[in-house]
């Protein structure tokens, strides 16, 4: 299953630099609104150290890591929701992502205008969330007009609890929250799926600093915005866009980790940003590997090994016989398949196995 996260923010705040930065595509950065009127999209491979080992066991013709797109949407204004700036283009845009990535400017530069004419965190984030938050509302209302009146003639059961559910979401949306604060559980989410609500879509906040705030690990801008986003499930990380793309023109492993280190880095921006996707998708990777190539794929946490066969084909989970597992660390010490078996390291299983996150695997099946 491919990862497709939407960059958002407003003018002038970093997100067509950190686009360029992090993806192999480059978009427009121009200090005007509206430099990018089209929605960018970077196919950017996951880095993951695991395929590094299983090459170099298994020595396969190719290897091929699991991907995320990242789609750079142009910068939203006030009155976006109601078509201001091309405002119901973007939105439409985001509607399609899995998550939403919110840039917001934490840094003070005389050289780059602010859309509002100030530099203020919090205020930013709350000019994003009340755009999307009347959009979703536009949407909730319609079709809630729609259900009552299904639910009245009817009586129907599910109709009614669509339109409790329905209910739920308007109260949090008319509050200030987002669509996610209203408690839907898995078996209410139907009434809303079809919605695809902008607000019920997993956060990650970028605070887009300046290099010494890097170093010094944030500024007071940084803390306005962890302090306002608290209660909300979302990630927040710390970034500077000006250094990623500096990062991003360093092809050298060894020159990249050199760099990093001078800025008292761990990793990258990509690596963060891909690392708090996962987590707040819950997301894991389990291998396939063998001679004619070793290749990670993305599924749910909690998926079964017929759910796990299926993102390869179809068919695989139609037919599900069993799966071969093996874990990473008696790969890496028995180094071949024959020898682990003949350890008996090689589980087993059946249809009620719950992948685990980094679970080499091979599926039989009969269709």
């Amino acid at each position: 299953m491919g990862l497709q996260c939407g960059i958002v923010g407003l003018p002038n705040v970093g997100k067509s630099t950190l686009f360029s930065a992090i993806s192999s595509a480059r978009a427009e950065a121009a200090n005007y609104p509206f430099c990018t009127i089209e929605p960018n999209v970077g196919i950017v491979s996951v880095p993951d150290e695991r395929l590094q080992i299983l090459e170099e066991i298994v020595k396969p013709n190719r290897v091929l890591p699991t991907i995320i797109e990242f789609v750079d949407i142009a910068g939203l204004v006030k009155g976006a929701s109601q078509g201001a700036g091309l405002g119901n283009k973007f939105l439409a845009t985001i509607r399609e992502v899995d998550a939403i990535i919110h840039v917001v400017r934490c840094f003070a530069d005389d050289n780059i205008v602010h859309v509002e004419g100030r530099v203020d965190p919090v205020a930013d984030k709350e000019i994003i969330d009340y755009e999307l938050q009347l959009k979703d509302l536009e949407s909730v209302d319609k079709k809630l007009a729609r259900t009552e009146k299904a639910a009245k003639m009817s009586g129907d059961a599910k109709a009614r609890q669509e339109v409790e559910v329905l209910y739920r979401v308007k109260t949090a949306l008319e509050q200030g929250k987002g669509a996610r604060t209203a408690n839907i559980d898995a078996t209410e989410l139907g009434a809303v799926a079809d919605l695809h609500l902008l607000t019920i879509k997993p956060v990650v906040y970028v605070a887009n600093v300046d290099e010494a705030s890097i170093q010094a690990g944030g500024n007071a801008y940084v803390e306005q915005l962890r302090k306002a986003v608290a209660e909300e499930n979302a990630g927040v990380i710390v970034i500077c866009a000006a250094i990623e793309a500096q990062i991003a023109e360093i092809e050298d492993p060894e020159e990249r980790q050199i760099f990093l280190d001078e800025y008292g880095l761990k990793e990258s921006g990509l690596s963060q940003l891909i690392g708090a996707s996962y987590s707040l998708l819950n997301l894991i990777t389990y291998f396939t590997a063998g001679v004619q190539e070793v290749r990670a794929w993305t599924i749910q946490r909690g998926w079964k090994a017929p759910q796990a066969a299926g993102v390869i084909h179809s068919d695989f989970e139609k037919g599900f016989i069993r799966a071969e597992v093996i874990k990473l660390p008696d790969y890496q010490q028995y180094r071949s398949e024959p020898a682990i078996k003949d350890a008996g390291k090689m589980g087993v299983e059946g249809k009620e196995y719950v992948v685990q996150d980094g679970d080499i695997m091979h599926f039989r099946f009969n269709v």
